[in-house]
């Protein structure tokens, strides 16, 4: 299972949010940079950036910083977070982006999402599907949709989507443990056998021990995001290095 801590961005600075609500920000660090270089230096491969401001706006904000942690570090970044337009796409591949992350735009302007998904390929579009009780929420979390779920994930399945990350908002930053239940479903409902590809689901909210990572993966997970979890002191550097090394 990959490991993928998470930077935030608002203001230009690493902060953390509780339940997605902007009122809760926590500033960990001024520099983003600072804090990618230190995960890079403990053999992390991977890193989930997110552009907050830009979430809560009509376009990306912040990829000035994706572009320096892209040039400054090997990291394989995804990038979320204001992407509504094509325009905005080709920025975010163009400063240095692996993968992308929709979610607002998923919801809201399906035919330009797999537009994306269809020129992009599916590996580098990434389903993001935030969930507050099993319905898909939007716009930084600010407005929940009248999308469920899993047939949500499903119908973008059978569009091509392999990776969907997966936050349930009532977890993120809470660190009282991720949503065990709601990804076992996730993975019972849209990895069937008849299915000849799978999701590769990505776990995120709520993580808070180290011994959760090696449950999330025997349920099947192929990543998991982490955020406070590591800015708090209570998953270290040093567990996750090992982590990697035992699992190269």
């Amino acid at each position: 299972m990959r490991i993928i801590p998470a930077i935030d961005i608002i203001d230009g600075k690493c902060v953390r949010l509780s339940k997605g609500d902007y009122d809760t920000k926590i500033i960990y660090n001024e520099n983003p940079l600072e804090v990618a270089k230190s995960f890079e230096a403990h053999g992390i491969e991977y890193l989930h950036l997110v552009d907050l401001d830009g979430a809560k706006s009509s376009k990306i904000v912040n990829y000035k910083i994706l572009e320096q942690i892209a040039t400054k570090t090997k990291l394989k970044i995804d990038f979320g977070g204001g992407l509504k337009a094509d325009s905005d796409l080709k920025i975010a591949f163009e400063s240095g982006a692996n993968q992308i992350t929709g979610g607002s735009i998923a919801v809201k302007n399906k035919e330009l999402f797999q537009k994306w998904i269809s020129e992009y390929g599916s590996d580098k579009i990434i389903l993001g599907a935030d969930a507050k009780d099993e319905k898909v929420a939007v716009s930084g979390w600010l407005e929940d949709s009248n999308e469920d779920l899993i047939p949500f994930i499903q119908d973008y399945q059978s569009k091509g989507i392999q990776y969907v990350i997966c936050t349930d908002i009532a977890k993120d930053g809470m660190l009282e443990g991720p949503s065990f239940a709601l990804y076992t479903k996730i993975l019972e409902n849209c990895n069937v056998p008849s299915d000849e590809v799978g999701i590769k689901l990505i776990a995120s909210g709520g993580i808070s021990t180290f011994e959760e990572l090696p449950k999330l993966a025997e349920l099947g997970c192929e990543g998991t995001i982490i955020g406070k979890a590591i800015y708090e002191g209570r998953i270290s550097m040093k567990q996750l290095e090992n982590y990697i090394i035992g699992k190269m």
